[in-house]
């Protein structure tokens, strides 16, 4: 059985991970594991500093040579020391797509690790729930607000390119809508009602994800 252990920000992205990919995966002989990123002494959580997260992806990526290590990182919220980030070529980029893809093999690079595969999210976890945002119905009272949020996922040619700036990222835009949005446990049962099959056929540098996950299974 291949092992996968993912590199996660907090808790949202580990329910994810386990409730959704994880058993699903296992019928591919995969084993998945997500773990929160250490920020401090004893907290969990977040990226505030690049320099503290790639210790600890290469820490793990040679702990278990034998298995893969991959991340599950926002793209609208890395650190500004993230690597290239503040690079004239990535600032000159304006296609999203094109600006993880900089940014993913400049990760690569930087870790330098033969079982590490970097992934970058478009452009966090709630991007994927913007697949279907119908599904939202059952935790709101009024429909005007799920078809808000149909009008802000028709606004742009797929879910992963929902984002302006910090300020209007899909979590944002969420939570200016319903308050009380809770990102772990409504967020998780949530993208289990949708389904990966639908966010892979949205979301396609999260499918391109997948598809290198799955690989690893020959």
């Amino acid at each position: 059985m291949k092992r996968i252990y993912i590199l996660v920000e907090g808790q949202t992205e580990e329910s994810f991970i386990n409730e959704v990919i994880t058993p699903l995966y296992a019928y591919h002989n995969i084993f998945i594991q997500p773990i929160i990123v250490s920020t401090s002494r004893g907290h969990k959580g977040g990226i505030v500093s690049y320099a503290k997260v790639k210790s600890q992806i290469i820490k793990l990526c040679r702990q278990d040579a034998d298995a893969w290590v991959t991340t599950f990182f926002d793209l609208y919220a890395l650190p500004n020391d993230f690597p290239s980030k503040e690079s004239v070529d990535y600032i000159r980029i304006n296609n999203c797509f094109q600006k993880v893809e900089f940014l993913e093999q400049a990760l690569k690079l930087d870790i330098n690790e033969n079982n590490f595969i970097p992934y970058i999210m478009l452009h966090e976890f709630e991007a994927l729930l913007f697949t279907d945002p119908e599904k939202f119905s059952d935790w709101v009272d009024d429909e005007r607000i799920v078809d808000e949020l149909v009008r802000i996922k028709n606004a742009f040619s797929s879910p992963e390119e929902i984002n302006n700036s910090p300020q209007t990222a899909p979590s944002k835009r969420i939570l200016s809508l319903i308050p009380d949005y809770n990102k772990v446990v409504q967020g998780t049962i949530i993208a289990s009602e949708i389904g990966l099959d639908q966010m892979r056929r949205q979301c396609s540098h999260f499918d391109r994800w997948l598809e290198d996950l799955e690989k690893l299974k020959s």
